[in-house]
């Protein structure tokens, strides 16, 4: 999305917070290069990756409008340059530019959606299912590099956290795909090393 008042930038290290859940933000984070995840503390006190945001994604547009603190943090994976567009702007922006209005509910409609899609894979899908889901998502969304290896580098920690299981069970899975030949490690890297059998994986 792109938006004319994007003009303040600000560059972000990996691992710093673009904020905090409970924050109340004075305008919407436009990503302009990086990769942030979205996070939820859960009832257990453990933080859930609810979305991983990249490019030309709003952070913040959802509370700003409904004039509500953040209930997500938002934290760097990689280093990031995002754009800060005040809240005066925004506001500006929905009542003079339709264009600009019919995207921001696109997007919002969108987020609802795959929060829908999330729900339900919780519910019905294994965990084996669900991270080789979240594998083919990360590698179908942000790539590889020229060795193969998947552009996000995630720890098993976040992979658990995306998945909505305990860490040592995605690194039971993660162990399992590895013998199997679907993927192949080194560190925290990985490589898919057959796509048809992650999208077999039941």
């Amino acid at each position: 999305m792109n938006i004319s008042g994007c003009k303040t930038s600000r560059f972000i290290k990996k691992g710093e917070v673009i904020f905090e859940e409970g924050e109340t933000l004075k305008g919407v984070y436009c990503v302009k290069d990086g990769i942030c995840k979205l996070t939820k503390l859960s009832a257990n006190g453990k933080d859930q990756i609810v979305k991983l945001v990249v490019k030309g994604d709003l952070l913040g547009q959802r509370s700003l409008i409904s004039d509500e603190s953040v209930n997500l943090s938002a934290v760097a994976l990689n280093n990031m340059e995002v754009c800060f567009i005040p809240k005066a702007e925004i506001f500006s922006n929905l009542k003079n530019n339709s264009d600009f209005s019919m995207d921001m509910l696109k997007q919002m409609a969108h987020d609802l959606k795959e929060s829908d899609n999330v729900i339900v894979n919780m519910a019905q899908k294994s965990v084996k299912q669900r991270l080789a889901e979240a594998l083919l998502y990360i590698h179908n969304s942000f790539g590889v590099n020229k060795d193969g290896i998947l552009n996000v580098v995630l720890s098993r920690e976040d992979y658990a956290s995306v998945v909505g299981t305990a860490t040592e069970s995605a690194i039971r899975v993660l162990s399992q795909f590895k013998k199997e030949g679907l993927i192949s490690t080194t560190g925290k890297q990985i490589k898919i090393e057959d796509i048809e059998g992650l999208k077999r994986v039941e």
